[in-house]
């Protein structure tokens, strides 16, 4: 029950931070954001959103930024959702395809 509940607040939160960002946030141009995954704390205080960055060489300037703008994102998601307690989001590089990219080059390099 409890993991089904924090999938759909995962889902919630996802849909709506990506909606906050194409409207909220311009970066430089050519750099394109998405939400790739947001991680909650079973106890809702803290949720991880991961956002992956193209070309990914600009994800220090996107964190730079989304973490300057943490709070108009906490303040419309409070407005938005009404949520006791509001999870207190933390943005993160999603580095997923780096690490996929290393284990196919291993891979390649073991034939």
């Amino acid at each position: 029950m409890a993991g089904l509940r924090l999938e759909k607040i995962n889902e919630l939160l996802q849909h709506k931070i990506s909606a906050l960002l194409t409207k909220g946030v311009s970066f430089k141009l050519g750099v394109f954001v998405t939400v790739a995954r947001v991680s909650t704390s079973p106890d809702l205080r803290r949720s991880k959103v991961l956002v992956s960055v193209f070309p990914a060489s600009e994800g220090q300037y996107v964190l730079k930024t989304l973490k300057k703008e943490v709070y108009a994102f906490q303040g419309a998601l409070n407005n938005q959702l009404h949520m006791n307690p509001l999870p207190r989001i933390h943005f993160e590089l999603d580095t997923t395809e780096e690490e996929a990219q290393k284990v196919e080059d291993i891979l390649r390099d073991l034939r």
